[in-house]
């Protein structure tokens, strides 16, 4: 009885660790498949695997309103754009691609636009967040002749077209960490 006890002790043990040899070797295959965007990047990455399976849903998905569109294309040719985001981000996953959908209806020539993508501590290799206040991302930041004009942090208050033309308009406008 004591060596049929012990042969399924034996057996449950290396059960049990194959099992985590397994597990391991899976995690690792998938934090292999998915990496995320450091710095300095183009739009298109986002269009790619591994981070297409978002940003092409929720591009596809999102509703422009053209009016307010329309609105903004006179008002946003002399102004510079950096976006603060994370290919990690749920925030960033949800918004960016609005942004994008607004950019792309616009025809914004990237050169109009500096993207960076930011680690889990919201951190660049390079330090391209220093001085920039970021809290939250995304953050997307409107620049005239060198100067930020405001910014808008996380998520837009309305929709990213009616945030957007506040801005560039010269409304009135607050992001939603403004008052901290």
């Amino acid at each position: 009885m004591k060596k049929i006890s012990l042969l399924f002790i034996f057996i449950f043990l290396i059960s049990c660790n194959d099992s985590k040899k397994s597990s391991k070797s899976t995690d690792n295959e998938l934090k292999e498949k998915y990496i995320d965007i450091l710095g300095v990047f183009n739009k298109n990455e986002l269009k790619n695997e591994p981070h297409d399976f978002w940003f092409k849903e929720n591009y596809t998905n999102y509703k422009l309103d053209q009016e307010i569109a329309d609105q903004i294309k006179p008002l946003i040719n002399d102004i510079d754009i950096t976006v603060f985001m994370g290919t990690w981000c749920s925030d960033s996953r949800m918004h960016t691609p609005a942004f994008f959908k607004l950019i792309d209806y616009l025809k914004i020539k990237d050169k109009k636009m500096k993207l960076i993508a930011m680690s889990l501590d919201k951190t660049t290799v390079d330090s391209l967040e220093k001085n920039q206040d970021i809290i939250n991302i995304p953050t997307i930041i409107f620049n005239k002749n060198g100067k930020e004009i405001n910014r808008i942090v996380e998520f837009p208050i309305e929709t990213i077209e009616k945030d957007i033309y506040k801005i560039l308009s010269g409304n009135e406008y607050k992001n939603a960490y403004a008052d901290f």
